[in-house]
C-alpha cells in the first residue's frame, strides 16, 4: 500500500472544514460571498479551497477576474461536499429529534398569491399551538434553491415535482375565469372561449403571453387560445378579484383566490365546461430535502399544513 493511500483516511478527516467551505464558495458564487456567510475573510476562504485542491491534486475552480467556474472535477467534488454538509446538519439536528416540544425556526418559501391567501392565515394558529417555534415566510414567484438559500421548505405549484426532494401534495390548484353578476347582466355570459374577445378581461400582464388565455374542453380534445383585452391589467390576484367584483371585467384567478367571493355570490364562474390552462395550475406541493430524521419543528409544520389545507 502506498503512503498516500495509507494516509487517506486521516487526511480526509483533517480537511472536512475545507470541504464545507468549498461547498459554500460554489453556492455563493465567489470567495467574498462565502466569506460573508461564514464570517471570515475572502483570503482565508481562498486558502482553504487551495488547500483542498492541493490534497486532491486537481483544480476545482477556474478563477477569472469576474467569476468562478467549476471544473469537471469541481462538479464531482461539489456533489460530495453538499452531501457532507447535509450529513452534518442531520447530526446537529439529532437533539431536536429527541425533543418532545418542537422548537426553533422554520424557513419556508411560497408563491406570492398562495403564500398570502393560503399559508399566511394559518401562521397565527400554528404559532399559538407551538410557542417555541418561529416561522419565516418568504413569498416569491421565483424558484427557490432550498440548499443554497438555507430554506427548510418550499411550496411549488406543478404537476412534475423536482427530483431530489421529498414532498407532500397539498391540494389541486385550478385557474378559473369569473365575473360579477352585474357585469354578466350588462355584457352577457360567454358560452365559448372565443366570445371572450367581446369582453373586458382582467389579466396578469407581466408577460405578453399573459393575455393569451388557453382553454381545453373537459372530456374533449378541443383546445382554444384566445387573445384577450381589457381596461384593467394587474399582477396581483387579490386586486384582479376585487376588480372583477367591482364589475371591471372577467378575471383569470387561481381557484383559492376566488373561492370566498364565489361562495358569497360576489363572483360567478363562467366557461365551466372548459379548463383554463396556465403556468399557475397544477398541484401545490410542499417540498423539503429528503431526511428521514426530519426535525420536530419541521414535522409539526408539515403535518399542520397538510391537515389545515382542504383537499380538493
Amino acid at each position: 500500500m502506498s503512503t498516500n493511500k495509507a494516509l487517506a483516511p486521516v487526511a480526509h478527516l483533517a480537511h472536512l472544514a475545507d470541504m464545507a467551505v468549498f461547498a459554500r464558495v460554489v453556492e455563493a458564487g465567489s470567495f467574498s460571498g462565502a466569506a460573508r456567510v461564514l464570517g471570515t475573510t475572502p483570503s482565508a476562504v481562498s486558502k482553504q479551497v487551495a488547500r483542498l485542491e492541493g490534497l486532491l491534486r486537481v483544480r476545482l475552480l477556474e478563477r477569472t477576474t469576474r467569476k468562478l467556474r467549476l471544473t469537471e472535477a469541481g462538479h464531482a467534488a461539489h456533489g460530495h461536499c453538499q452531501a457532507l454538509e447535509a450529513a452534518a446538519r442531520d447530526v446537529m439536528q439529532l437533539a431536536d429529534q429527541h425533543t418532545h416540544v418542537p422548537q426553533g425556526l422554520v424557513r419556508m418559501s411560497a408563491p406570492k398569491a398562495y403564500g398570502r391567501q393560503r399559508i399566511h392565515p394559518l401562521v397565527a394558529p400554528f404559532l399559538a399551538a407551538h410557542p417555541q417555534v418561529d416561522v419565516q415566510l418568504v413569498v416569491t414567484d421565483r424558484v427557490v434553491d432550498l440548499f443554497a438559500e438555507d430554506v427548510d421548505l418550499a411550496i411549488r405549484i406543478t404537476d412534475t415535482p423536482p427530483p431530489g426532494l421529498a414532498g407532500r401534495p397539498l391540494e389541486a390548484v385550478e385557474h378559473i375565469v369569473c365575473a360579477s353578476p352585474a357585469y354578466l347582466a350588462r355584457r352577457g355570459t360567454p358560452q365559448h372561449p372565443s366570445e371572450l374577445t367581446e369582453h373586458d378581461c382582467i389579466y396578469l400582464g407581466e408577460d405578453p403571453s399573459d393575455r393569451r388565455w388557453r382553454f381545453t374542453q373537459r372530456g374533449q380534445a378541443e383546445s382554444v387560445t384566445v387573445a384577450v383585452r381589457g381596461r384593467y391589467v394587474v399582477n396581483h390576484s387579490e386586486m384582479r378579484r376585487e376588480g372583477a367584483i367591482a364589475g371591471l371585467g372577467i378575471a383569470s384567478l387561481p381557484g383559492f383566490a376566488a373561492q370566498g367571493a364565489l361562495e358569497r355570490g360576489e363572483l360567478v364562474r363562467v366557461l365551466q365546461a372548459w379548463q383554463h390552462d396556465t403556468a399557475y395550475s397544477g398541484t401545490a406541493w410542499l417540498l423539503y430535502p429528503p431526511n428521514r430524521f426530519l426535525p420536530s419543528r419541521l414535522r409539526a409544520w408539515v403535518d399542520y399544513l397538510a391537515s389545515a389545507i382542504p383537499q380538493g
